[in-house]
């Protein structure tokens, strides 16, 4: 739902496969199974033959087989991969064998990656507990494959909210934003994954869409408690 709102409010239309059904409410996930990999295909494949797509995301993929078959079934196009591992309330969300698949079949294929703290560090064992880590495992998914990678520093302490962006072998860039106190954080990580996947249809460069992503995640928290019901 986060995700969809995300694409409406920016003007694009989004194309849904389903890859997993969960149960949860705006404070966290409390179960989640996942969509068989063969039904996953054959909704990407419909969407794909059927109406065409500019840009992609994933979210919650749950499962080994589930990361696989999209990795084979998605289009060429700029893609934006949303780690969904580790839910902001805590809730495993997906298995080792999909980590692992998500690290050696997704991560090659990305445009960006966007892990929270918890997902930066399952993806490259690193301990990301600070700024400086938060730039060597972003540097880390960089060098496993993906383009650029975009970790977010929410979980740590202090006033302000500094996202770690690093684009290929360039300087790393702060993302900065003042912290809102009191405001929600179930779905941000999906909000702020599907922000910058329609910027990207829309034509944006990678570095201007993060940066505004961002700046949308903020403002939706600012307006309205949560940024949405989402796992990430």
């Amino acid at each position: 739902m986060a995700d969809t709102k995300t694409f409406a409010a920016h003007g694009v239309w989004a194309l849904v496969a389903i890859t997993a059904v969960t149960a949860q409410g705006p404070r966290g996930v409390r179960r989640s199974d996942p969509v068989d990999p063969g039904l996953v295909r054959a909704q990407i494949e419909a969407v794909v033959a059927d109406v065409g797509v500019d840009a992609a995301k994933t979210g919650m993929l749950a499962s080994g087989l589930v990361v696989a078959t999209v990795a084979d079934a998605l289009p060429d196009v700029p893609l934006v991969v949303d780690p969904v591992m580790v839910s902001t309330t805590g809730a495993e969300l997906l298995d080792g064998p999909g980590v692992r698949m998500l690290r050696d079949r997704l991560l090659p294929r990305a445009w960006l990656v966007t892990p929270n703290l918890a997902e930066a560090g399952a993806l490259t064992g690193l301990r990301v507990e600070d700024r400086r880590r938060m730039e060597a495992a972003a540097r880390a998914l960089v060098a496993a494959g993906s383009r650029a990678a975009l970790v977010t520093g929410g979980h740590l302490e202090g006033d302000v909210v500094a996202d770690c962006l690093v684009i290929g072998d360039a300087e790393a860039q702060w993302l900065e934003t003042p912290r809102l106190v009191g405001g929600g954080s179930h779905g941000t990580g999906c909000v702020l994954s599907a922000a910058v996947a329609a910027r990207l249809a829309m034509g944006e460069d990678l570095e201007a869409a993060c940066r505004r992503a961002v700046q949308f995640v903020r403002a939706a928290i600012a307006a309205g408690g949560p940024a949405g019901v989402s796992p990430g």
